[in-house]
């Protein structure tokens, strides 16, 4: 399924019914932005371009069919991008130009001269067959992403370079998180520090990937580990199908209790992803605070943490609520919990800023490398099937060295 896949019939349309689709598409990615594609009424979007529910059916007779357009339309973007940046010779080079025509996207949104892409967070949420049309789509973009770097000459080289497609993609759809705190005249300066981060990673020569796990649960006692696996599992609803697909009775039903437990353990739906993101948030923090017991210099400790985390996040039926969870999250509830996201990558900061000083890392923007961090860790709960054909021990390591070492240094194979 693509946006391109236009029939006959609808190139024959005049040109301002295109230009109406067009604001239609723009005017739903912004709501799947706001409210997930859940909470996507044609109604919301009539208001927003000025047409009634009516008027916007002549265009698109269900929202399951306008969500499905902004997502196509997405994936068709990312596509075009791709396909430019693999004109390019070298894997250093695409990569670079994949970057490059991404912030120049961000810089005509900032400058209100093209829409938001719409996030692609509730893709799984959609229902059959749009779900599988579009989740084909996402797999062709996964596999261009991947080819960036070129044939894999053995399997290990396969796994290492899906593991930094994806990150790199995800780093993608992370930029508006933080990106919106500086003007579009510093675009070009955080670009070029992006991509010294993305070739060159954090730890200083000669370093290498020899991380300690650190112990991140605590001995609990019966009730405690009860309301633990409750949460678990609605962590990992709402990482696959967001937070307004991931009802009531599916966590009861996944668990095998009645609502009436649901209630037991929270008194409204509403306190579920507060709960779920304190207890992921706690987990983070508690491995930063943890760090200094760590043997080593700044480098080690903060690869420990790195690789707690995403040792977490790769096992099977454990991870962290992904801040993409929180697309329909009331707006003052989502800027506080984005708040201690960002607080997170603050404490990242400092660790890095320590180990500069120290010589253990390599000079690099501290709050780029940050938010690289906390995109790293953010994202891993996705890989957790690429993970599953392989030691979690080698996964976290071939995981975490696009930024550990960069995107196009090959030494953590050396480790394996």
């Amino acid at each position: 399924m693509s946006s391109t896949d236009i029939e006959p019939a609808e190139l024959r349309r005049p040109a301002r019914y295109h230009a109406k689709r067009e604001a239609i598409l723009a005017a739903a990615a912004l709501a799947i932005n706001e409210q997930s594609a859940k909470g996507l009424t044609l109604a919301d979007v009539g208001r927003r371009v000025g047409l009634t529910t009516t008027s916007v059916t002549y265009y698109f007779k269900k929202k399951e069919d306008l969500a499905a357009a902004c997502f196509s339309r997405t994936l068709d973007k990312l596509l075009e991008i791709l396909e430019q940046a693999l004109e390019e010779p070298t894997p250093q080079m695409r990569v670079r130009r994949y970057l490059s025509l991404h912030m120049a996207r961000l810089a005509r949104i900032q400058a209100g001269q093209e829409a938001p892409f719409a996030v692609l967070s509730d893709l799984r949420a959609m229902e059959d067959p749009l779900r599988g049309q579009l989740l084909a789509g996402w797999r062709t973009v996964f596999r261009r992403t991947r080819s960036l770097w070129g044939a894999p000459a053995t399997r290990v080289h396969a796994d290492l370079y899906g593991a930094r497609a994806h990150l790199l993609l995800e780093k993608t759809f992370w930029l508006p998180v933080w990106l919106d705190r500086y003007d579009a005249y510093e675009f070009d300066r955080l670009e070029a520090r992006m991509m010294q981060l993305l070739t060159h990673g954090i730890a200083a020569a000669g370093q290498s990937w020899a991380p300690e796990l650190i112990p991140l649960v605590q001995i609990q006692d019966d009730e405690t580990v009860n309301r633990d696996a409750f949460l678990r599992v609605a962590t990992r609803l709402m990482n696959e199908v967001g937070y307004r697909g991931a009802s009531v009775e599916r966590i009861s039903a996944e668990l095998k209790v009645t609502k009436g437990s649901f209630y037991h353990h929270m008194d409204a739906k509403d306190d579920l992803i507060t709960a779920c993101y304190d207890r992921s948030f706690n987990i983070m923090t508690t491995a930063q605070r943890l760090s200094d017991t760590v043997a080593g210099n700044h480098w080690r400790r903060l690869s420990s943490v790195l690789a707690s985390i995403l040792d977490l996040q790769l096992a099977n039926g454990e991870g962290l609520l992904r801040t993409t969870a929180l697309t329909s999250v009331p707006a003052r509830e989502f800027a506080l919990m984005l708040e201690r996201s960002h607080r997170i990558a603050q404490s990242y900061a400092g660790m890095i800023s320590d180990g500069v000083a120290e010589g253990s890392m390599r000079p690099v923007d501290p709050f780029i490398a940050s938010q690289g961090l906390v995109a790293l860790q953010n994202a891993a709960f996705d890989m957790r099937s690429w993970a599953s054909t392989m030691p979690r021990e080698r996964a976290v390591a071939l995981y975490a060295s696009s930024l550990a070492f960069g995107m196009f240094d090959y030494r953590v194979l050396e480790t394996l």
